[in-house]
């Protein structure tokens, strides 16, 4: 397969740059579609450019629109933080404070008496 160590230094070179476009090509890609700003038609446009010209349209959108794309990945990844932490206040449920309150609640209104009080309160701090 390989005819010398010079042949397999250059396969694992190639294999690398390859790899390495890849994932600016789906960096780019997803910037793009992150990209409130931007119309559909430049969108459009910068598509086909990295199909047809790939390497020259992926260092001109590096160079013209590479500042941003930190931006928008941070904004995507507040909103996401935002959205995951909204989602386990949604399904947590109370505090062991809150539950101690109810249950002090209910002691004081005569529903419960004191140890039960207790037993909740020890439940809740577990």
């Amino acid at each position: 397969m390989w005819d010398s160590f010079w042949d397999f230094i250059w396969y694992t070179v190639v294999i690398f740059i390859f790899v390495a476009y890849l994932m600016m090509l789906f960096w780019i890609i997803s910037d793009l579609f992150r990209d409130r700003a931007l119309s559909g038609w430049w969108k459009a446009v910068w598509m086909v450019l990295l199909i047809f010209i790939p390497w020259l349209t992926a260092l001109v959108y590096l160079i013209a629109r590479g500042p941003g794309m930190s931006r928008r990945a941070a904004e995507a990844q507040s909103q996401m933080q935002q959205q995951s932490d909204a989602y386990i206040r949604s399904v947590a449920g109370k505090s062991s404070a809150d539950q101690i309150a109810d249950a002090k609640a209910l002691l004081d209104a005569g529903t419960i008496d004191q140890q039960e009080f207790e037993s909740l309160k020890a439940k809740a701090l577990s």
